[in-house]
């Protein structure tokens, strides 16, 4: 008997932006890895170009019960996922393209390991079969993920074709819900269960980092403060982002002593920054769920001697799905002691502005993807200055995140924006370097005389 014939996934390959995601198709991957094997500063990365093919299921039947603009949504709200998850977890270039119907592809210049690769994978696909709130209900998708790592100068068309054969295999395989292209289900390393176990140690071990990226004000570009956002550095497989650590943390039911560390060192170092700089920090859903966070929360402000009143937490939508009742009585909680709250990825979901009528929120913080295309499309223009006049009606103040190029500071600046973090000015930094950039703008002579 023959072999058994690979199923191939189709995928088109138009090179041009897919006006339902606003990314490109997949003849840019083509040029993009291309500019990689020509720039002489990651060349000698090249054995690490890595790609994964995303496929989601049952959008015919999400399309058939909801209607074809919950679907159109739903993939909008996957690409806006992905592209979130990477730019927190990657550290070298990358770039998500559209493969298709129900399709993505995602292509990075990483150099980590094929088990750091198949984490990634994995959190990523967590992320992405979260529940969506659509008009009428919650979707909840279910992606199949490829995995490949490039062989040198391995084409693009060889990769595409890899990646299908093994998305084909996943398919077929019922329960499986990640496979490489080399048609390895599941590659020799830590497994799921061994990563939360490791975890558990790892605030002992002082494994968890925590960053931070500068905030600067607008639109004279002072700086005001800084976002702390924790990294894992594990012994084994490296830095792990905060998206798969507490991705982690929460299938080991340790998020709650995962927070407090991470809120409990970020205010320890932040207490000795200079003048007003305010420290941002991330309140998780499992936060909120948790009977005795607002107090527990409330004792490590006490104890580290940091002032209420120069701390914000950042709640995102997706937190507060779960009980908006019990969210808004926390925060009310929280403001009352002068802690102020940012409803923090705004617009990078279906928005539900009742948030915006019960909640006592100080701050918009609009997600990357309402400020990508501010600088070519009036739409966007105009989408941006309708949020920050409705923002300005209800006494709140906008934050504008993702800013990399000037041309976006200028139109954020220009439309009202109060602050802005991004790229731009500063990245993600350690306690020490933020420390030195205080520094220098707090005593403008400080660079000189270091």
């Amino acid at each position: 008997m023959g072999a058994k014939p690979h199923k191939t996934v189709r995928m088109h390959s138009k090179g041009i932006a897919y006006r339902l995601t606003g990314i490109p198709g997949l003849d840019a991957v083509h040029d993009r890895i291309a500019a990689w094997r020509e720039d002489p500063v990651l060349m000698p990365h090249l054995a690490h170009v890595h790609a994964m093919l995303l496929s989601l299921r049952r959008l015919d039947a999400i399309n058939m019960a909801y209607g074809a603009a919950a679907g159109d949504g739903a993939l909008e709200e996957v690409a806006a996922r992905i592209g979130q998850f990477a730019e927190e977890e990657l550290d070298g270039p990358w770039m998500l393209a559209r493969a298709g119907g129900g399709s993505f592809l995602l292509v990075a210049n990483e150099a980590c390991s094929r088990e750091r690769w198949q984490l990634f994978a994995d959190q990523l696909a967590d992320m992405i079969a979260r529940p969506i709130p659509v008009p009428s209900g919650i979707l909840r998708l279910s992606p199949r993920v490829a995995l490949i790592r490039g062989l040198g100068e391995e084409t693009v068309e060889s990769m595409l074709d890899r990646l299908g054969h093994a998305l084909g295999d996943a398919h077929d395989q019922h329960g499986a819900r990640l496979a490489w292209a080399d048609g390895e289900i599941t590659p020799p390393g830590r497994s799921a269960q061994q990563l939360e176990a490791d975890l558990l140690g790892a605030i002992d071990r002082d494994e968890i980092e925590v960053l931070f990226q500068p905030q600067f004000n607008l639109p004279d570009d002072d700086l005001t403060g800084a976002e702390a956002l924790a990294r894992w550095n594990h012994p084994q497989l490296g830095r792990i982002g905060a998206g798969a650590l507490f991705a982690i943390a929460e299938r080991a039911d340790h998020v709650g002593p995962l927070s407090r560390h991470i809120a409990q060192k970020a205010m320890a170092v932040a207490k000795a920054w200079p003048g007003t700089l305010r420290l941002s920090i991330n309140v998780t859903a499992a936060d909120l769920a948790f009977g005795s966070y607002t107090r527990q929360m409330l004792n490590l402000v006490r104890e580290s001697g940091f002032p209420p009143r120069r701390l914000t937490l950042e709640i995102t939508e997706q937190a507060l799905i779960g009980d908006i009742e019990l969210a808004a009585q926390t925060m009310a909680e929280f403001s009352a002691q002068g802690i102020r709250i940012a409803l923090d990825d705004f617009g990078a979901g279906f928005c539900n502005f009742r948030y915006l009528k019960v909640l006592p929120i100080h701050y918009l913080k609009l997600d990357r993807s309402m400020i990508d295309g501010i600088t070519a499309d009036r739409r966007d223009v105009a989408v941006l200055r309708a949020i920050v006049a409705m923002a300005r009606a209800l006494d709140l103040e906008v934050i504008a995140e993702g800013i990399e190029e000037e041309a976006q500071r200028l139109v954020v600046a220009r439309e009202g924006c109060a602050y802005f973090q991004g790229f731009l000015r500063a990245q993600p930094m350690s306690a020490a370097m933020f420390a030195k950039l205080a520094r220098a703008q707090d005593d403008p002579l400080y660079e000189k005389r270091a």
